[in-house]
C-alpha cells in the first residue's frame, strides 16, 4: 500500500472544513461536452481497439455534505465482479450520446429516474486496461428519489461523502500483477467498502479537475 504521489500531492485541495464542498467549484472544474481529446489513461492499457462505454458520476445533494452515489457488483458477473463501480455500462448503437448511455444504465441497474438527475458536466475520457473507453458523466441528483436494483447486476448501492474521497489523505497507491506485468492504482477503502481500480481513477479524474480550476 502507499501514499499519494508527490504529483497529485502538490494538487491537494483546501477544503474549507471536512464534510463540506462547494459544489460551484466541482462545476467549474468540468468540461460542458464529451471530449475524446482529454484522456486519462490507467495503468496497462494496450494498443487493442476499446469499446466506447459511459458511467454516471452521481453526486447526490445532501445539505451541506454532498455523497457520491456507488453500487456493488454482484459476484457472479464476467465483467468487474464484486467491485465498487459506478451505474454504467457499454454505449448501445441507439444511444445518441454519453449522457443517454449513462442515464439509461443507471435506470437500467439502480432505478434512478432522470427526473432527479441534473448533468453538471464531463470528465476526461477514461481508458480502461480491460477494453473500456469511458466518457463519465458527472450530475447532481436531488433527493428525495426511490432506487430500485437489479439483482443480477447489483448487489447493493451506498453513498459515500464527497469530501473523503476528494480528501488526500483518503488517496492510496496500490499495485497487483496482472497479464504477467505490474500495475498501480488507486484506493480509497471506505467503511469496509474497497473503492479501487477505474471508479478510483474516475474520481482523481474530477479531484484534478478540481484543483485545475483552482489553478
Amino acid at each position: 500500500m502507499g501514499v499519494l504521489s508527490p504529483a497529485d500531492a502538490a494538487l491537494a485541495l483546501p477544503l474549507p472544513d471536512r464534510g463540506m464542498v462547494d459544489l460551484d467549484r466541482v462545476r467549474q472544474g468540468l468540461q460542458p461536452a464529451p471530449c475524446a481529446t482529454r484522456i486519462v489513461l490507467e495503468d496497462g492499457v494496450g494498443d487493442e481497439e476499446l469499446m466506447p462505454a459511459a458511467v454516471l458520476f452521481p453526486i447526490v445533494q445532501r445539505g451541506g455534505e454532498p455523497t457520491v452515489l456507488l453500487t456493488q457488483r454482484t459476484e457472479h458477473l464476467r465483467d468487474h465482479p464484486g467491485q465498487i463501480s459506478f451505474p454504467g455500462g457499454r454505449c448501445e448503437s441507439a444511444d445518441p450520446s454519453p449522457a443517454h448511455t449513462a442515464l439509461r444504465e443507471a435506470a437500467e441497474e439502480i432505478g434512478l429516474a432522470a427526473a432527479h438527475v441534473e448533468i453538471a458536466g464531463y470528465l476526461p475520457e477514461y481508458l480502461t486496461s480491460t477494453g473500456f473507453r469511458v466518457t463519465p458523466v458527472v450530475a447532481m441528483v436531488t433527493p428525495p428519489f426511490e432506487l430500485q436494483l437489479d439483482s443480477f447486476e447489483v448487489a447493493e448501492v451506498f453513498e459515500v461523502p464527497l469530501a473523503f474521497l476528494l480528501d488526500p489523505v483518503n488517496h492510496q497507491r496500490h499495485s497487483l500483477h496482472y497479464r504477467g506485468k505490474l500495475r498501480h492504482y488507486y484506493a480509497m477503502p471506505y467503511r469496509g467498502y474497497f473503492i479501487w481500480g477505474a471508479t478510483a481513477g474516475i474520481i482523481m479524474s474530477l479531484y484534478r479537475a478540481i484543483a485545475a480550476g483552482d489553478s
